[in-house]
């Protein structure tokens, strides 16, 4: 990995990836202007917050941003330096290597209070089962809490008709998602399978949330909900119809320093589009 962007050979990132802090219960993800280009072809990459797959724009200071990597099918970039040099936010990607392109973004840790009907009803929310019952164990449900959480985005471009490229590449993210198989490579109305890192160990027993927009952007969407296997999979069913995909999951652990937070969550998400409607 080269510590710095090498623009002649793979993508330039025109100023930076900012990430601003907004309420707990909104998922993060990337929306690429096209997920289908031609080789040489500027994207500019959308970073959305919201529930059900419906996002505003987001913006937010550069501080805020950890990592930020571009995967091409011939190079990896890191990103991360230009993303901190300005305050302003504006993301084009100049895409020139014919394959499936991978962007991944990481944010640090952002602290957060919320009072005990809040935070209680976020857990229920966000399928955090788990972590309710603990906080009702310890005689915790009348107490506010607190939480650091990081946010784990990437998304799929498909430069060209080559289905070569670094789909499935892992990045260390607190929590990952992974696709097995390449999207891109696949026949419509196929499945695919997803692994969920947790540092980079499988994330058993892991609520997944698969959301598919299917037509207008303003129609909306559809969900799967389901669990991880052992080893951390999911089969995610795609329809046979053009469809933009967005997949969710997010783990919540007790924090490693409690004078920090009561509790360190991450979220993560993984988009892509098939067919038409991976044009907007």
């Amino acid at each position: 990995m080269h510590p710095f962007p090498r623009f002649s050979k793979v993508s330039m990132l025109c100023a930076a990836f900012l990430l601003g802090q907004v309420a707990l219960g909104n998922d993060f993800w990337l929306r690429p202007s096209q997920y289908h280009v031609s080789p040489g072809a500027t994207v500019y990459v959308q970073r959305l917050v919201g529930q059900q797959f419906k996002g505003e724009r987001w913006s937010g200071t550069s501080q805020r941003v950890a990592q930020l990597l571009h995967y091409a099918p011939n190079d990896t970039v890191d990103l991360t330096q230009i993303a901190t040099q300005h305050d302003t936010l504006q993301t084009s990607l100049a895409l020139n290597e014919s394959g499936t392109h991978l962007l991944g973004f990481t944010s640090n840790e952002v602290s957060l209070t919320q009072s005990a009907t809040e935070f209680n009803n976020y857990l229920k929310a966000e399928g955090l089962d788990q972590v309710l019952l603990t906080r009702q164990r310890r005689k915790q449900l009348e107490k506010p809490a607190r939480e650091t959480y990081r946010r784990c985005a990437k998304t799929l471009v498909q430069v060209g008709t080559a289905s070569d490229g670094p789909f499935n590449a892992v990045l260390g993210q607190p929590l990952e998602l992974v696709p097995e198989q390449n999207p891109y490579a696949l026949r419509p109305g196929t499945s695919i399978t997803v692994r969920v890192l947790e540092n980079g160990q499988p994330a058993r027993g892991q609520l997944v949330r698969v959301w598919l927009k299917a037509g207008l952007p303003t129609q909306p969407a559809t969900v799967q909900n389901m669990y991880t296997s052992g080893e951390g999979r999911v089969l995610v069913r795609l329809p046979p119809t053009p469809v933009e995909v967005l997949v969710t999951a997010v783990r919540m652990r007790p924090h490693p320093d409690s004078k920090t937070a009561d509790w360190q969550s991450a979220w993560a998400s993984l988009t892509f589009g098939l067919g038409k409607s991976a044009r907007r």
